[in-house]
C-alpha cells in the first residue's frame, strides 16, 4: 500500500552504494504526485549526481510478471509509477561483495538507486504495474553487460510467486548461473601522458589495478578536437592527466609559448569537456609556478595564484578550467625528480667527474620524487578524498637547490664544499636563450593532504639513508 507523507530519507543496504530511498508522495481522492528525481534535494541528502540521460518505463499487466537479472554498465534510479513489485538485486561487480543479494518491496513511495554492475530484477505483485527507471548512459553495441539466471540456486531468491507459476521469458531463464557470470569491472582509469616522467611512475603505482589504461601522445592526443569521440568515455571513472608541457624556459619563446598553451590549456579544456559530459573524475597535475614565490611561509591551496612566466600562466589557466568540474583533483607539486635525467643524478654525475658546480641558492623548496607524486594521486582516488586542490610534494625541511647539491655530493662520498651557491641573477646572467622567472619560495603546505592520511617521504633523508 502506498504510504503518503513519508519524509525524504536514505537507508543503506548490505550492498555498498545500493541505497533505498523513502519518497514524499502527496495524494488525495484524485490520486498522487511525487518528485521522482529532484536533483537539488536528493544530492543534498547524499545521493550521487549520476547524470541520468534516459527515463524508461516497463508496464506489466499481470501479477507475477518477473524480469531480470540484468547488470548494465550504467547506474539506475528505479521507481514504481503504479502497482507494487518485489525487487531482487545481486551484486555482480568484481570484488568482495560479488554475489550479495538484497530484496525489498517497492511501491510509488519507495525507490532505489542501483549502482553500475548490480543486477536488477523484479516481480510484479499487483496488476497494471508500471516500473520506471532513469539511466545515465545509452545502449551501445560496445557496452559490456552481465546477466544472471533468475532461478540460480546460488543466490536463492525467495520469489513471492514461484517462478514456475510466474510470467518469465525463456531468455531470462537461459542466462548463466553465478559460477559462469563474468563480474563487472569498475569503470576504468585512463592515464594520459603515460610515457612522461610522472606517467612512468604511475605505471608502477597502478601496476596492480586491472582496470587502468595508459595512453601516450602517439595514440591519444588530448589537444585534438576529435578527443570527444576517441573512446567510449562512459566506461571510465577517472582520467589522470600526466600530459604537460614542462620546458619552462622554452615556453618564453614564440614557438614554445604556442606549444605550452596548446598542451597545458587546450588539452586540459578538451579533457574537462569529456569529464563533465561523462561524469568522470579528472586528476590534473599543477605546479608551484602558479605562485610568484614572494610569501615568507609555505603556500596553501587557497592562496591566490600570481604566475611570473608563461609556463606558470598556462598551468594557472588549466587549473581554472579543471576547478569548474564537480569531480576533480588538482594536485599541485614542485621540484619533481623521476626516472631518466634529473637534478639529483646530474649533481651525482658532476661529483664523480670532478666538476665543481655553481648552483642557485636563493630558491627554496622540497624535492618530490615522481613515485611519491604517483602514490599520492592513487591515494586520493582510492580513499575517495573530498574533491578539490591538494598540495603534494616531498616532505622534510625546505632547502635551496645549492643545499640539495651539497647533500647529493656528501651522500656520494664527495666534499660538499665543492658546490658554490650563487643568486638566480648570477646563474642566468648571459644566457643565450630566454629565461623564465622562478618563484623564490616553492614550499607547499602539506597539511590538507596529510589530513587524508597521506604522508609524503623526505627525498633527501631517503637519499642520505641509502648512502649510509
Amino acid at each position: 500500500m502506498t504510504v503518503f507523507g513519508r519524509p525524504l530519507t536514505l537507508t543503506s543496504t548490505t550492498i555498498p552504494d545500493l541505497v533505498v530511498v523513502d519518497l514524499p508522495v502527496h495524494g488525495d481522492s484524485r490520486g498522487w504526485f511525487k518528485e521522482n528525481w529532484q536533483r537539488e534535494k536528493m544530492t543534498a541528502l547524499g545521493l550521487p549526481d549520476f547524470g541520468p540521460v534516459q527515463n524508461n518505463i516497463s508496464f506489466n499487466d499481470a501479477v507475477g510478471t518477473t524480469r531480470g537479472i540484468h547488470a548494465e554498465p550504467w547506474d539506475k534510479w528505479v521507481s514504481v509509477a503504479t502497482g507494487r513489485i518485489f525487487g531482487a538485486w545481486v551484486d555482480l561487480r568484481e570484488g568482495p561483495t560479488f554475489g550479495t543479494v538484497y530484496t525489498a518491496e517497492l511501491d510509488p513511495s519507495r525507490a532505489i538507486f542501483v549502482p553500475r554492475g548490480v543486477g536488477n530484477s523484479y516481480q510484479t505483485l499487483e496488476p497494471d504495474t508500471a516500473y520506471t527507471y532513469l539511466v545515465n548512459d545509452h545502449w551501445s553495441p560496445e557496452a559490456r553487460y552481465s546477466f544472471l539466471n533468475l532461478a540460480d540456486e546460488t543466490v536463492a531468491i525467495d520469489w513471492p510467486i514461484p517462478l514456475e507459476e510466474a510470467e518469465v521469458s525463456a531468455k531470462d531463464l537461459e542466462h548463466p548461473r553465478m559460477a559462469d557470470v563474468t563480474p563487472v569491472r569498475p569503470r576504468g582509469v585512463l592515464v594520459v601522458g603515460a610515457d612522461g616522467q610522472l606517467g612512468r611512475a604511475l605505471r608502477v603505482a597502478l601496476a596492480d589495478v586491472n582496470h587502468v589504461e595508459f595512453a601516450a601522445r602517439s595514440n591519444l592526443d588530448v589537444t585534438a578536437p576529435e578527443l570527444v569521440g576517441a573512446r567510449r568515455w562512459r566506461d571510465y571513472g577517472a582520467i589522470i592527466n600526466a600530459a604537460a608541457y614542462t620546458a619552462v624556459d622554452r615556453a618564453e619563446t614564440e614557438e614554445g609559448r604556442r606549444d605550452a598553451w596548446s598542451a597545458n590549456v587546450t588539452g586540459v579544456v578538451n579533457l574537462a569537456r569529456v569529464a563533465a559530459a561523462n561524469g568522470i573524475t579528472l586528476v590534473h597535475v599543477s605546479s608551484d609556478y602558479v605562485f610568484d614565490g614572494t610569501l615568507d611561509r609555505p603556500y596553501r591551496e587557497d592562496d591566490p595564484v600570481c604566475p611570473l612566466g608563461v609556463y606558470g600562466q598556462t598551468k594557472a589557466a588549466g587549473d581554472s578550467v579543471v576547478s569548474t568540474l564537480a569531480r576533480h583533483y588538482i594536485v599541485r607539486t614542485s621540484w619533481v625528480i623521476g626516472a631518466g635525467g634529473n637534478f639529483v643524478r646530474t649533481m651525482a654525475s658532476l661529483a664523480e667527474r670532478g666538476v665543481d658546480p655553481r648552483v642557485v641558492d636563493d630558491q627554496i623548496g622540497r624535492l618530490t620524487p615522481a613515485v611519491e607524486l604517483a602514490r599520492g594521486i592513487r591515494h586520493l582516488l582510492d580513499t575517495e578524498a573530498s574533491f578539490g586542490t591538494y598540495n603534494l610534494s616531498g616532505s622534510g625541511e625546505p632547502v635551496t637547490w645549492a643545499e640539495v647539491a651539497r647533500r647529493v655530493f656528501a651522500a656520494a662520498g664527495h666534499d660538499p664544499t665543492r658546490v658554490t651557491g650563487v643568486s638566480s641573477e648570477e646563474y642566468f646572467a648571459g644566457s643565450p636563450v630566454p629565461v623564465s622567472p622562478r618563484p623564490r619560495n616553492s614550499v607547499l603546505d602539506l597539511s590538507k593532504i596529510e589530513a587524508t592520511g597521506f604522508l609524503a617521504a623526505d627525498a633527501l633523508a631517503d637519499l642520505e639513508r641509502s648512502a649510509g
